[in-house]
């Protein structure tokens, strides 16, 4: 059975998701398909008081199951039996993600959906091996520094990527024993509402992980600010995030984990595989549409390869296939929304406004839907807002330098440090400079994660605090307390 579906016909679960139950609620948000433009749904909007009844929720199923107590290996059995779920409705999963967001029918099932299984099976593997520890002290005292869950934690999560989002949160959340009440994209929610439910089939205990839909000023501020929620972790724009601490410092104190925008540098230099940059470049900023926070959009490439480098990304942002998110067959995303879209295309215009050559793209897709189409510009300073703002979507810049200290100067940014790139041969160059880059992720003749999952990501600058994935997102589910006795 194929994956392409018709999106007039799919049925897809409509409201939040609390006490291990769906709960029907008005439509107040027009939703439109960024594949056609086509209005489809209404998505609710948590009250304060909807979002008092998710967190009692969270609170009441904590106390019953006491899954921040049960038996570790209980705790990894369950999750391991939502990872076997996920795999097992992968296809469903996929149809109604990709019905109302950028991402591809035909990438999702081995990509997406995958991956969120892995994740949840990474986590899940700590339950049991992470711990408290007895510390050195002297002779007549005995001193342990105990590990214990938060409690309930308040998530929310981006439009680009749904479910493998969720996964970030709820993985090393539940996996630490706490509860979860998430707050998905107002754009894009209704594949991780069908996430919770596959949740509570696996054998969760209804109320520990609940989703309630809305926007930010509503739901968002009632979620971050309730006082029993014990930590707030956030993946999004810099913007928001900067909006998430105000509301939090507004309404009391509590730990945050936000992963935030980017403005990524790659540095490419002579003695690269300029054919293996060029991919790995290219791929990053078709990849979605380049709507991802980590998306390769700044190519600071050394001057004496720029010309036959430049070709090559030229050749490979050329020719790409626009298509609905429904179809198996799309190769190139939409983008979410004709705001977003619009947006890109005023930020390209002013930069050609003010000296840039575009060499490539530069305007949308004459295309049902909201398509851009990918874009490459030179010819900018350092203050044009190309290089200085976060576009999110498929535009690259590309700058030039002599000197390695050229290109360290070009590649930072006053204002994010997420990820970053370099292109060259040279090992001790390669160690010299993943020390100086300010960024939170250095890849190395490549562009994009890995599946292992061990490795953490977070930003400096702007960019973000504390990390998601890795055994230090597991950790930041867990708060320490000292122990010390007299014998």
């Amino acid at each position: 059975m194929g994956l392409s579906f018709d999106p007039d016909t799919l049925p897809f679960p409509v409201g939040h998701f609390i006490n291990g139950r769906l709960i029907a609620a008005k439509a107040e948000i027009d939703m439109h398909r960024p594949s056609d433009g086509k209005a489809y749904a209404g998505c609710p909007i948590a009250s304060a008081e909807r979002v008092e009844e998710a967190v009692q929720s969270a609170k009441a199923a904590l106390k019953a199951s006491n899954w921040g107590r049960v038996r570790p290996r209980e705790r990894t059995r369950v999750l391991h039996a939502f990872a076997d779920l996920i795999e097992a409705e992968a296809e469903t999963l996929a149809r109604i993600e990709a019905l109302s967001s950028t991402r591809l029918v035909g990438q999702l099932v081995a990509g997406d959906i995958a991956v969120t299984a892995e994740q949840i099976r990474f986590f899940a593997e700590f339950a049991d091996k992470e711990g408290s520890d007895v510390v050195p002290t002297d002779d007549k005292t005995f001193g342990m520094i105990l590990s214990e869950p938060y409690g309930i934690i308040g998530a929310i999560t981006p439009w680009n990527f749904p479910v493998s989002m969720a996964g970030w949160k709820i993985g090393p959340a539940l996996a630490a024993g706490n509860a979860v009440v998430l707050k998905p994209s107002e754009m894009t929610p209704f594949s991780t509402v069908y996430l919770a439910e596959l949740a509570v089939r696996a054998g969760l205990p209804a109320g520990l992980f609940n989703v309630v839909l809305g926007d930010g000023v509503t739901t968002g501020n009632a979620l971050t600010g309730h006082p029993q929620i014990a930590k707030v972790s956030f993946t999004g724009s810099t913007r928001a995030g900067s909006a998430i601490m105000e509301n939090i410092a507004r309404t009391g104190v509590k730990p945050m984990t936000l992963e935030l925008g980017g403005k990524s540098p790659q540095i490419v230099f002579a003695d690269a595989d300029l054919d293996k940059a060029a991919d790995a470049i290219a791929g990053s900023v078709l990849f979605n549409a380049g709507q991802a926070c980590v998306a390769a959009t700044r190519v600071i490439v050394e001057a004496s390869v720029a010309e036959r480098f430049t070709e090559a990304l030229v050749k490979r942002m050329a020719n790409v296939r626009p298509g609905p998110t429904w179809d198996e067959a799309t190769q190139y995303s939409p983008i979410i929304s004709e705001r977003q879209r619009d947006r890109i295309g005023s930020i390209v215009d002013a930069a050609v406004a003010g000296g840039s050559r575009c060499l490539i793209g530069g305007r949308p897709i004459d295309h049902p839907g909201y398509f851009y189409a990918p874009t490459l510009l030179t010819d900018l300073d350092q203050t044009s807002p190309a290089i200085v703002e976060e576009i999110f979507g498929p535009v690259l810049t590309l700058q030039t330098f002599e000197t390695e200290e050229q290109a360290m100067a070009l590649a930072d940014h006053p204002t994010y440090g997420l990820a970053s790139g370099l292109f060259t041969s040279d090992l001790s160059r390669t160690l010299r400079l993943a020390r100086e880059i300010q960024a939170g992720t250095v890849w190395v003749n490549r562009y994009s994660r890995s599946r292992d999952h061990i490795l953490p990501t977070g930003g400096y600058k702007r960019s973000g605090i504390g990390k998601d994935l890795g055994r230090a997102a597991y950790l930041a589910n867990r708060e320490t307390k000292s122990v010390l006795i007299s014998l």
